[in-house]
């Protein structure tokens, strides 16, 4: 079951009101956007947008929100073709959703042995087995090191290079074993929570290259301060350092030119309650502003 992070929060900086209109850039399971659409009641509308088709085919319709399927790089766009050109608050959650990471069957987890394959919208040419079978081994480097900010990319590139001369690695737990050869013995036996957050930065930083999610983030950023109405909300869930840097960055760059006002002056992060009860949240990052 997909549980909504930080959802009061969300709630709290959204500020939703009767007959205001959201947009939801990445709906997911519609954890958020059900709880907004009964507070802009009666005549409030959601756009849902999701880059995953196959997630969107998951949620029940309702009248009153409209289902997109498309990349929120594409926002004004999107909201022009579906003439939705009065916004009152926009929210991105950047994490995958539940179903996603524990049944789409796409290798986003190094929990479960599935096929290498990270692919969100079906539309991309390469596959995560692609890039660990093909790619360059400085290549390699740079995607660990720049997207995963793992130090240990070198030592796991050289082991990945040595194996695939052998066979292709073409399973998570075949690139999870790899993983866990190449890092130093003390951590992998003695910090079984060190080879866990090693792998999830391997995980992420190829899951960030093959859905170019960091300039998506950035063009989706910059759109959504210029289709908002003056007093609309944004308000972005990020999940690792990275995303968190665009949304601080763009959101203080909008502020000095005036148009937008900062509401955190620093991330809101989950209490210790709703971590215990939805683990996913340990790492969500919330940062909102409003457009002047």
């Amino acid at each position: 079951m997909h549980t909504p992070v930080l959802l009061e929060k969300v709630i709290e900086y959204l500020e939703p009101k009767p007959g205001e209109n959201f947009i939801d850039c990445t709906i997911g399971e519609a954890g958020h956007a059900k709880v907004v659409l009964e507070k802009i009641s009666p005549d409030g509308r959601i756009l849902g947008i999701d880059i995953d088709r196959e997630s969107l085919k998951r949620i029940q319709p309702q009248e009153r929100l409209i289902l997109v399927q498309g990349n929120f790089k594409e926002l004004k766009k999107i909201v022009i073709e579906n003439n939705f050109l009065i916004v009152n608050g926009i929210l991105f959650d950047l994490g995958l959703s539940s179903w996603q990471i524990e049944e789409s069957g796409k290798g986003f987890t190094y929990k479960k042995d599935e096929p290498l394959i990270m692919i969100l919208n079906g539309k991309q040419v390469v596959a995560a087995e692609e890039i660990i079978n093909s790619w360059p081994e400085e290549s390699l480097i740079e995607i660990f090191k720049k997207y995963g900010e793992e130090k240990y990319s070198r030592r796991i590139v050289r082991e990945i290079v040595n194996r695939r001369k052998l066979a292709p690695i073409k399973t998570t737990f075949q690139l999870r074993e790899v993983v866990s050869r190449a890092i130093p013995s003390a951590f992998s036996l003695t910090r079984r929570g060190t080879l866990n957050r090693i792998l999830a930065r391997i995980f992420q930083a190829l899951r960030i290259v093959i859905n170019d999610e960091l300039e998506n983030l950035k063009q989706g950023l910059e759109q959504a301060v210029e289709i908002i109405a003056p007093g609309g909300r944004i308000v972005v869930i990020s999940f690792h350092s990275l995303e968190d840097r665009i949304v601080k960055r763009l959101f203080k760059e909008k502020e000095n030119q005036g148009q937008l006002e900062i509401l955190t002056d620093r991330p809101v992060m989950a209490d210790e309650f709703e971590i215990s009860m939805n683990y996913r949240s340990r790492s969500a990052k919330l940062r909102a502003a409003v457009k002047k």
